[in-house]
């Protein structure tokens, strides 16, 4: 059987995409291609986002509630593929089946969100601004946005985005990770089925090239994109550059700060999952642990490292294992498995103490895939690489503080601000906590407080570059301009 090669979505129609070449698409369970993706030049793009730009000013003129039908019927199709899609998902980024679905979940709940765009939209009015005037504040689209995804939630991040932006009136072009473009391929083929006019969605497969040539292209208004703050930060510059509007969200170290009082069965299988699900790779895993106190600093560590034992490391479309709800798949490639092995052995080197130690690791019948086990550095002291470093992997570092003070003064130092969570049954620590943390999105015995998708998401510090974050009510904001009318009229002479 051939390898299939994606294809481009411009135009209503899936097309041969102008390319430098290919790309294998791996399972990394295996190691299998089972993909060849296009590398799309500067000029598809510019085709791309011309094409776009030559929608806009039809489907402004849109009236909103026919804006969003499409909508509604998008999330009808995508429930009823729901495992298929999960299926795809999991085949070409490693996660397991129980993550996938909740990840389908939440990106059609931000479908569910954006079909409330009659009411999202409204603006606002203010009667008798001055002697017989009227103020009135206009929520407009504003043109072509872009969205450049990363590997590790193909589904889901593109939502934040996409459903916000064409109900709101505007065109947009999605840049799907070439690590895992599929998935993205088949939502796509659900868009197309739901009649949107030619120009409104497109999907542009490509890798760095592509993805510099939507942010540089004139006619793109915006640009939202999810990845590592380095990336982000030149993101968030060159759109600053061209007057560009921008979401650019980048790394996290997000930590877990356990006080004496805490509940610790229910803590640790709260932890667990939020450190090891999808091996690691997702912005809100948590991937430092600060036990307040040394008694807790001692049983966090010896129940946290015994319950991590415990974990399935699996090719999550093992049938033996398909619906296993801790089930830990690989990472996304050979690559970043040497990456991740790297970070461990410097954690050592560091002084740090290998608790667990998940490297070696084979499963049999899957010696092609790119596994690692869950893996713990205790004795970590803030400052290390291991604890600055966003490794996005199955590592976890365990640190000690003497108090709650100490604690939080351990994660507002840190570069990174973009979750946090307190373990305590204790409202008075809450509170402080919640007045006192400096992350975007809290926690309060909640190891992964991702907000709904009526809520917005995002980070502070260097996980964000950005004044308006992603999904709900808020992201509004960033696909619409504000235009104010004044008007007064006159009596008939």
């Amino acid at each position: 059987m051939s390898t299939p090669i994606l294809k481009n979505y411009v135009n209503s129609a899936f097309v041969d995409a102008g390319c430098r070449g290919l790309l294998d698409v791996e399972n990394p369970s295996t190691g299998a291609v089972i993909a060849q993706v296009p590398l799309s030049t500067a000029e598809e793009v510019d085709r791309v986002v011309r094409t776009a730009a030559a929608a806009f000013p039809g489907w402004a003129a849109t009236p909103v509630a026919r804006r969003v039908k499409p909508l509604f019927e998008l999330a009808e199709r995508m429930r009823r593929d729901e495992e298929g899609l999960c299926r795809v998902l999991v085949e070409e980024m490693g996660k397991s089946l129980p993550d996938a679905r909740a990840e389908m979940k939440r990106a059609i709940e931000n479908l569910e969100v954006a079909c409330g765009m009659p009411m999202l939209q409204q603006g606002e009015r203010l009667v008798g601004c001055s002697f017989e005037m009227d103020g009135e504040v206009l929520r407009m689209p504003v043109g072509v946005f872009g969205m450049i995804a990363p590997y590790n939630f193909p589904a889901m991040v593109p939502f934040w985005f996409l459903p916000y932006a064409i109900a709101t009136g505007n065109t947009f072009v999605v840049k799907a990770s070439e690590q895992v473009p599929n998935t993205m391929q088949r939502i796509f083929e659900h868009l197309d089925a739901v009649g949107l006019p030619p120009g409104v969605v497109s999907l542009v497969h490509g890798d760095r090239v592509a993805a510099e040539a939507l942010v540089e292209h004139p006619d793109v208004a915006g640009i939202s994109f999810v990845g590592s703050t380095k990336v982000a930060r030149q993101v968030a510059a060159r759109c600053a550059a061209t007057g560009k509007r921008f979401q650019a969200l980048g790394s996290a170290k997000n930590h877990l700060v356990v006080m004496p009082d805490a509940r610790m069965d229910e803590v640790v299988r709260n932890m667990i999952s939020s450190c090891f699900g999808c091996a690691g790779q997702r912005c809100m895993a948590s991937s430092a642990i600060v036990a307040v106190g040394d008694a807790t600093y001692r049983e966090t560590i010896d129940r946290f490292v015994a319950a991590s034992r415990d974990v399935v490391v699996a090719d999550p479309l093992d049938p033996r294992f398909a619906d296993e709800q801790m089930l830990m798949g690989p990472v996304i490639s050979a690559r970043h498995k040497d990456y991740v092995l790297n970070m461990i052995d410097v954690g050592v080197r560091e002084g740090a103490t290998l608790a667990l130690d998940g490297r070696g690791l084979t499963i049999p019948g899957r010696e092609g895939g790119h596994f690692i086990g869950p893996t713990v550095l205790t004795d970590v002291r803030p400052g290390m690489a291991v604890h600055q470093t966003e490794i996005f992997g199955p590592v976890v570092v365990i640190l000690k503080a003497d108090s709650f003070e100490e604690a939080v003064g351990i994660l507002n130092d840190h570069p990174y601000g973009n979750g946090a969570s307190l373990y305590t049954q204790s409202g008075y620590w809450a509170r402080r906590f919640k007045m006192e943390a400096r992350a975007g999105m809290l926690g309060i015995n909640v190891g992964i407080p991702a907000p709904v998708a009526y809520l917005p998401f995002g980070g502070t510090k260097a996980s964000a570059f950005t004044d308006i974050k992603a999904q709900g009510r808020e992201v509004v904001s960033f696909f619409t301009e504000s235009r104010i009318v004044t008007e007064r009229f006159w009596p008939e002479a």
